[in-house]
Parts: C-alpha cells; sequence; structure tokens
C-alpha cells in the first residue's frame, strides 16, 4: 500500500514536470494570483516543477532558420509570399527567409515584450517587420532597380530596419535573404529584357564604331608613316644629287676618271670624228 502511494506520488510529480532541452531557455509564466505574469528567471536545461496555474515557454538560443515562400513544400504549405509595390505602383512578390538567434540571457525581455513564444514571434512579428520594410523601401525604386542591381540595396536595408528594431530586446538578425529571382507581371519582365537587350546592342554597336575608329586610325597613321618616309628619301635623294653635282662641277676630270676606271678596252663599233675614247680632241 505504501508503494502504490509512492509511486502515485512519483507519477503526479512526473506529470507536473517539464524539460527544458539543452540548447533552450525556459520562461514560467504564472496565470492566476498575484504574482500572475513572468517570472524574471530564465530556467537552463533540465526539469521543472510546473503547476496547474503556470505555463512553460521555452526559446531556443541556437540559430533559427525560417523562410516564407509561395511554395508548398518548403516553410509552410499555405502561401507566404511577400508583396510589396515599386514606385510606379508595380506589384512584386518575393521568396525571403531569416536567420537569427536569441540572446539567452534576454529571453524574459522578450517574452515581457511579445508574449508568445519563438514560433509565433517569427510567424507573426518578424515576418510583419520585413513586409513592412520591403513595402517603405521598394516604393521609392523603380521597378528596374528591384529587379536589377538594386534588390541587393533593397533586401540590406531591410536587414537594417528589422535589426534596429529587436537587437536591444535580445533578438540577433543574422542574415534576412531573397530566396530565387523576384516576381513580376510577365509583361514587365519582357519590357525589362527588351530594354535590356537594346542597351546591350547599343553598346555592341558603339564598341564597334569606336573598334572602326581605331583601325582607321591606325592605317592612317601607316600611312602617314610611308608618306614622311618616302619624304625624306626623296629629300635625301635630291640631297645626295645636289652634292655630286657640286663635287663635279669643282673637279670635271673626275668624270673622264671614273669612265676610263670602268672601260674593259674594247672600243667602240661607231666613233664620231673617229676620235678615240677619252683623249681630248682639239
Amino acid at each position: 500500500m505504501i508503494f502504490k502511494k509512492a509511486a502515485l506520488v512519483a507519477a503526479i510529480a512526473l506529470a507536473g514536470c517539464s524539460q527544458v532541452p539543452a540548447g533552450n531557455v525556459g520562461i514560467k509564466v504564472y496565470l492566476l494570483g498575484g504574482a500572475k505574469g513572468v517570472d524574471t528567471e530564465e530556467l537552463g536545461p533540465g526539469r521543472y516543477w510546473i503547476g496547474w496555474n503556470e505555463d512553460l515557454y521555452l526559446f531556443p538560443t541556437f540559430t533559427q532558420n525560417y523562410v516564407w515562400t509561395a511554395s508548398s513544400i518548403e516553410g509552410s504549405e499555405t502561401n507566404e509570399e511577400l508583396g510589396f509595390q515599386t514606385v510606379e505602383g508595380l506589384a512584386v512578390t518575393a521568396d525571403v527567409g531569416i536567420s537569427y538567434h536569441i540572446d539567452p540571457d534576454k529571453t524574459a525581455l522578450i517574452f515581457q515584450k511579445y508574449r508568445r513564444g519563438v514560433d509565433e514571434i517569427t510567424d507573426i512579428y518578424l515576418r510583419n517587420m520585413i513586409r513592412d520594410s520591403l513595402v517603405k523601401n521598394a516604393s521609392s525604386m523603380e521597378v528596374e532597380a528591384v529587379y536589377g542591381a538594386g534588390k541587393t540595396e533593397l533586401i540590406e536595408q531591410v536587414q537594417k530596419d528589422v535589426t534596429a528594431q529587436v537587437s536591444d530586446i535580445g533578438i540577433i538578425i543574422e542574415k534576412i535573404y531573397w530566396i530565387g529571382e523576384l516576381r513580376l507581371p510577365p509583361v514587365v519582365i519582357a519590357a525589362i529584357n527588351a530594354k535590356i537587350g537594346a542597351t546591350q546592342m547599343a553598346q555592341q554597336r558603339q564598341n564597334e564604331v569606336q573598334q572602326a575608329m581605331a583601325e582607321a586610325q591606325k592605317v592612317r597613321a601607316s600611312a602617314q608613316g610611308e608618306a614622311d618616309a618616302k619624304i625624306m628619301m626623296a629629300k635625301a635623294e635630291a640631297q645626295s644629287i645636289e652634292l655630286r653635282g657640286d663635287a663635279l662641277a669643282r673637279n670635271p676630270k673626275l668624270v673622264e676618271l671614273q669612265a676610263i676606271e670602268k672601260w674593259n678596252g674594247v672600243l667602240p663599233v661607231t666613233m664620231l670624228n673617229n676620235t678615240m675614247p677619252f683623249l681630248p680632241i682639239k
């Protein structure tokens, strides 16, 4: 009989115990009485007696990762994509992810702020913060910027906004990020792609024109170089002729000497006035 009573007491005691697993911090909440509210003592890993008028909330201190997507096989089964508008009023939807962790020394403060567990804080408060920041920041951006190079700047600004709202209470944002491509109406994507294609084509044509101009400049430079070389050769030839003429004028016997040096000793068949070559006739 005593054994049965002891077993019953033990069973009741175990039924009233709750466990705080490793990597978590527990917060005990009083539901009734004058002590109703949040216990300021964080409960580390272990087993704790939780009375009938108390609740235990668990806050994991390791990194939490959640994604809000349109896919039914990632994140939630329902469509949780986030939507916003650009400065032109064009609707954009996107899949967004978040990674964060909780400061174990501020779990009581977090619960006092939101009165929710970590899942509710993620699904409601953090999601709304991200969505509101997207709406605010994208409303001043053109659709081409959001769809192109500006989307990195946009998500970085969202992370800054959310971090500023929750860092003081102990939620440490590690990363807020896009998942896949942003989704725009097909006609808008087609228009953007057409504009990008036209810009690339114009750039290609400009590059071709610059290349042709460079080739033409190269040909002109080559032709100018050849012309300059010919002029220099002509000037050198003229100068050479002039120098030779001056030399012959100063030395009239030089021509006869050169002729004698080159003569092979054979008399010409035809001679003017039967004159021997190289012999002056007076």
